[in-house]
């Protein structure tokens, strides 16, 4: 199943672990993505932006917007976003360093950074953020001082900007930009392509305020010194110790330098780290930025439905071990790419995976289930591709990358029992196995997707993709039963005995959305007669993910809504988005679920734990309230019912 919440106790160290936590010259920082020599940029798409007629879109569109003309050396903890990874300590010695607590108290968002010197210990000293280097095989990211063409190009930046305050307050700090791999008259290879900017020495007041330092003029087309801070005891005379706070580390571009970059979303809300929640603030599920696309691209932001787009491409071509155009669970949010100077194992560059900094052991975790390959997950980046080519027909790289997705597929196809295909890969990569199981919801999903492939193929290709639907459809329907009237969630691990332990509500309404004629009618709506007495809570307007209802599944009653419009029932679909809309924020968006813990029956992939919903806003739910807010069903195309 999808969009696992995957607690911090039990997941196992991976390949390309990195610190976000600043050490001394070892540090090791998270991956995160740059824009390498052979990517370019993709321009901005002509004419204005549309506002669109669904708040819940308006609010997806902002939250890609909200990385429109800045680049973060430092946003969150952990978060995607942060650019600048790798710290290096400068100072008169390298015994006693001080270490950053990047997860401490911060002026916006979830946090910020506190940073410490002794200067009883240490004369003067300070560190520098840095892009750093991954050597291809290696699975320890390294500071790097000009050897290797690893900076960004951040040509059209005109001032970095940063929040800072002092502990106490009168503590005296200088900050900068620049200068990395230059000594003097001295420069290494690949030197940052501007001297050190300085800031000059700034004396900090103990409450938050914003300070700039202004690049105009500046040739910046080579910036692996991304920010730095220096503190010494002759500008402190009077304190022992200089302690101050810094957030909102960003470079921030002309508007007219805006470029449209390959972006995926992150699906919750950020929580507190080292909490459970915490795990997955980094997480962009690649379903929950699939339906995301779909929404957008319905409510007419094609420009930001195509940056997503651009990302789900770049990871099917850019996959850190496999080459057979599979895509992960899950990547990390933002912009996906490797660093220049980053490579894989396979000495490529690649697409970035999600994963979480432990703060008792320090160390860096990823995540089985996001490592993994779901077939579902790959079903709806099929559709959201198909989307993406119908809007922007000029570029055909859509198409092909949701071909070469689905012709992955086409590897798990199965005979047994009532055929269909099983639900993908699991394991860390070198030991993924391909399960036994099959789900009726990614069934569901493929019958869908294919399709649509055949749709916009021709020939012995089109053949075959719509052969590869009726193989779903023919499961689909072999999971109906129709004395009880739904669908069960699947099979066990040998293919073929149904799985009845657990009725989801997706399966449901999905199979009305998905399947159109080819589901009876009577058929379609006893399904929906089952979930309205079954999966519906007491007001009779929310739906739960499975039949215990004990919450609210904000995603699946969008899905309901959709499913009973689909019926001709506009009285439901009127009065669950009625519902939906009382229950949002009032910046369009929505939580996963009415109340932490609401549960699903299921336990997390590869752990005997519980999978559970919390009140916590959520990509994927606020997606699927756009779509129930525009009447539109995501499995057929735009203004096809």
């Amino acid at each position: 199943m999808r969009r696992v919440q995957t607690p911090i106790t039990i997941l196992l160290a991976i390949l390309l672990a990195a610190l976000p936590l600043a050490a001394c010259n070892n540090s090791k920082p998270q991956p995160t993505a740059d824009q390498p020599a052979n990517v370019s940029e993709y321009p901005l798409l002509d004419g204005p932006n549309v506002t669109p007629d669904s708040d819940a879109a308006t609010w997806l569109t902002g939250e890609l917007m909200a990385c429109d003309d800045v680049l973060y050396v430092y946003k969150d903890f952990a978060d995607g976003a942060n650019r600048y990874t790798q710290k290096s300590w400068m100072g008169d010695d390298s015994a006693d360093v001080p270490e950053m607590d990047e997860a401490s108290q911060g002026y916006g968002g979830s946090t910020g950074i506190k940073a410490t010197i002794n200067l009883a210990r240490h004369t003067w000293g300070g560190y520098y953020f840095q892009t750093g280097i991954l050597a291809a095989g290696s699975t320890q990211p390294q500071n790097d001082f000009g050897s290797v063409d690893g900076g960004e190009d951040l040509t059209g930046a005109t001032r970095l900007t940063f929040y800072a305050r002092g502990a106490e307050g009168g503590e005296v700090v200088q900050f900068f930009v620049g200068g990395l791999g230059i000594d003097g008259a001295a420069r290494a290879q690949y030197a940052d392509s501007t001297n050190q900017i300085s800031s000059g020495f700034i004396t900090l007041s103990d409450q938050w305020q914003r300070y700039e330092i202004a690049l105009d003029g500046a040739d910046l087309s080579r910036i692996a010194g991304g920010f730095g801070w220096v503190a010494a005891n002759n500008a402190n005379p009077s304190r022992v110790e200089v302690a101050f706070y810094l957030d909102e580390i960003r470079f921030e571009f002309a508007p007219a330098s805006s470029r449209r970059t390959p972006i995926l979303l992150a699906s919750y809300e950020p929580a507190a780290p080292g909490t459970d929640a915490g795990v997955i603030n980094n997480f962009a599920y690649t379903y929950d930025n699939a339906v995301t696309l779909i929404a957008l691209a319905r409510a007419g932001q094609t420009e930001r439905a195509l940056q997503i787009a651009d990302a789900l491409v770049y990871c099917i071509d850019n996959d850190r071990y496999f080459s057979d155009g599979r895509l992960r669970n899950a990547y990390i949010n933002g912009d996906v790419r490797s660093f220049n100077g980053w490579l894989s194992p396979r000495g490529q560059q690649f697409a970035r995976l999600p994963g979480f900094w432990d703060l008792d052991d320090k160390q860096w975790y990823e995540d089985y289930y996001a490592v993994s390959t779901s077939t579902g997950n790959c079903a709806w980046a099929i559709l959201a591709l198909c989307e993406a080519y119908r809007v922007a027909p000029e570029h055909p790289e859509y198409l092909q990358s949701a071909k070469r997705l689905g012709d992955f597929v086409l590897t798990l196809a199965t005979s047994s029992g009532a055929g269909g295909f099983t639900a993908g890969f699991e394991g860390w990569e070198g030991e993924q196995v391909q399960v036994g199981y099959k789900s009726t919801e990614h069934n569901i999903d493929l019958v869908a997707a294919y399709r649509q492939l055949a749709e916009l193929s021709d020939g012995q290709q089109a053949a075959a993709y719509m052969e590869a639907s009726e193989q779903a459809l023919t499961f689909v329907l072999a999971m109906y039963d129709a004395k009880q009237g739904c669908f069960y969630t699947g099979t066990g691990d040998d293919g073929v005995t149904p799985n009845t332990d657990v009725l989801p509500l997706d399966c449901q309404t999905w199979a009305v959305l998905a399947l159109g004629d080819s589901l009876p009618a009577s058929s379609a709506q006893a399904v929906m007669a089952y979930a309205q007495q079954n999966m519906a809570t007491s007001d009779g307007l929310g739906y739960d993910f499975n039949t215990d209802q004990d919450g609210v599944w904000y995603e699946g009653t969008a899905q309901a809504a959709l499913a009973w419009q689909a019926l001709g029932d506009e009285e439901s679909y009127q009065a669950i988005l009625n519902y939906l809309n009382q229950s949002t924020h009032s910046d369009g968006s929505i939580t996963a679920a009415n109340h932490d813990g609401t549960t699903t029956g299921f336990t997390v992939s590869g752990l005997d734990i519980p999978w559970l919903y919390d009140q916590r806003t959520h990509i994927g739910a606020t997606a699927w309230l756009s779509l129930a807010q525009q009447s539109e069903n995501p499995f057929t195309p735009a203004n096809n019912p």
